[in-house]
């Protein structure tokens, strides 16, 4: 889908200072990068300001000319406009293409640093309304520079003064403050803070122009400066495209803050309805990963302790995406956890009674589902007896039922293997929901993976060689790593999904579970 258009930035004022540009080039998005941040008038800028504000106004400068050369004095300055037009349109897509916050930001200071002719800036997002999130983002500065410029007292910081609201030094009491600040000669500024000098030295600017972030509904969004390596400041003309830009920008942020705020919202919820940690099974060691979708997904898995020293684990998905899946996919694991309790040592009936319980109280929707019982080991109260001639640990029995789910993956030493488990439709689907259980007994060191359809969706590819893509996957886990769960879903992940859990462009949720038992 192409980047919409910007409303009304064909409509600028017909007031906009007329540039001189025989004298002044056009800003034009041509003659410099704004992912780089640089300029043609040269990293400060200062050349630029010097000649905005010595332009002569249009009379003088139309005094003395002949017809011709005043006809070409006016379509020099059309020219210039529809080029400014042109520049504030090409970055205002450019903008209109980002998807998440941080990326609105970044693009924010660099189109920024381009329209005032400067090198590097930073923008601080603070929204007015306390609701968060807060941080702050540099263009040409490392966390480091931008710590040394927070050791600053804040009153001596123009983009703190407009956060807090301050008027500036000489206003007069009770007067507002103003919408933005330059500080065009930090060094030769003897009632700035020394400080601030010392912090400007040390980082090599020189000069800074900060403007405040402000759209509906919340308010004051944050503040962006940006500084020159030598004493500037920005003229007339470039403070008009950079206002015409940030009001734009300003909006652009607040819809991408509600849409931010939404998606973290719906994380928590998901977060908390998860397991906080993962239980301690005598013999068993586990380990997950998961990560959900920016819209909120329905993917889910449990692992809890059951009576005499016995395993539940589960993984699951609900269908649908948002809060309403997240909400179902919490009744769904709570009622299974219920469920588990009372009958886990038989999966099928668990796994029936959940899919009664959906039929009967949330026919819209269907869900994947995939439970396991692992007994008590041999030997402990309630388990069965050691077998004679065994020394060591023995293997534990594993019975599990599937409905609609994908196949668990048992790995070892000696194999790397899916579990032939049987076809099942998902729980939602069919009138009677009805499967047999499998028993598998994973031998002391092999580790049992149990995973989402998410990884394999994430992948891209057809799901035959998503699956064979996780079995080479397993299979491809270090020896000497084997033996660590945390390892192996470390080593199966980064195989599998190269950019990460944290993928900002899939929509899909993730759920990795491994469950080592011990030798």
């Amino acid at each position: 889908m192409s980047a919409p258009h910007v409303p009304k930035v064909a409509g600028i004022e017909p007031a906009l200072p007329a540039p001189a540009h025989t004298t002044d080039p056009p800003v034009t998005a041509a003659s410099a990068d704004p992912s780089s941040g640089t300029c043609v008038d040269g990293p400060s800028g200062a050349a630029d300001a010097d000649q905005d504000d010595a332009r002569p106004t249009a009379p003088d400068a139309a005094a003395g000319l002949s017809t011709v050369d005043r006809i070409a004095a006016v379509q020099d300055r059309l020219a210039g406009w529809i080029s400014d037009l042109s520049t504030l349109h090409d970055l205002t897509e450019r903008l209109a293409r980002t998807r998440t916050l941080d990326d609105a930001l970044r693009e924010l200071l660099r189109a920024g640093a381009f329209l005032v002719g400067a090198r590097r800036g930073l923008v601080v997002l603070a929204p007015q309304d306390g609701l968060g999130p807060e941080t702050t983002v540099g263009l040409g500065l490392g966390h480091a520079e931008i710590g040394h410029i927070e050791t600053v007292p804040r009153r001596a910081l123009s983009y703190a003064r407009i956060l807090d609201g301050l008027p500036e030094p000489g206003d007069d009491v009770g007067a507002e403050a103003r919408t933005e600040i330059a500080e065009p000669d930090i060094p030769g500024e003897k009632d700035l803070d020394p400080r601030l000098r010392e912090v400007a030295a040390r980082l090599g600017y020189a000069a800074s122009y900060a403007v405040p972030l402000t759209a509906d509904p919340v308010g004051r969004l944050g503040v962006a400066v940006w500084l020159y390596d030598e004493p500037a400041e920005p003229g007339d003309r470039r403070r008009h495209l950079v206002g015409l830009y940030r009001a734009h920008a300003a909006e652009h942020l607040a819809r991408l803050l509600e849409l931010h705020r939404s998606q973290q919202a719906a994380r928590t919820l998901r977060d908390e309805l998860l397991p906080r940690r993962l239980p301690r099974i005598p013999g068993v060691r586990l380990a997950v990963r998961h990560a959900t979708g920016p819209r909120g997904g329905g993917d889910w898995y449990d692992a809890l302790p059951l009576p005499d020293g016995a395993l539940g684990l589960a993984v699951g998905s609900v269908t649908g995406s948002g809060p309403s899946a997240v909400a179902a996919m919490g009744r769904l694991r709570a009622s299974l956890r219920a469920y588990a309790v009372m009958e886990g040592e038989d999966p099928v009936a668990v796994l029936s009674d959940l899919e009664l319980l959906m039929r009967l109280t949330e026919p819209a929707r269907s869900a994947t589902a995939l439970f396991a019982f692992t007994e008590p080991p041999p030997g402990a109260p309630g388990g069965p007896p050691v077998p004679a001639g065994i020394g060591g640990s023995a293997p534990r029995k594993m019975v599990l039922a599937g409905a609609g789910h994908c196949p668990p993956l048992v790995l070892g030493d000696l194999r790397a293997e899916f579990v032939e488990t049987s076809l099942s439709a998902p729980l939602g689907m069919l009138a009677c929901w009805e499967a047999p259980s499998v028993e598998i007994e994973p031998s002391p060191g092999e580790t049992v993976l149990l995973y989402s359809d998410g990884l394999l969706h994430r992948t891209g590819e057809p799901m035959d060689r998503a699956f064979a893509r996780l079995h080479s996957a397993a299979a491809g886990v270090p020896r000497a790593s084997r033996h660590d769960p945390e390892a192996v879903v470390d080593h199966v992940v980064r195989v599998m999904l190269p950019q990460g859990l944290d993928d900002p462009s899939s929509e899909e949720d993730v759920v990795l579970l491994a469950a080592y038992f011990e030798e």
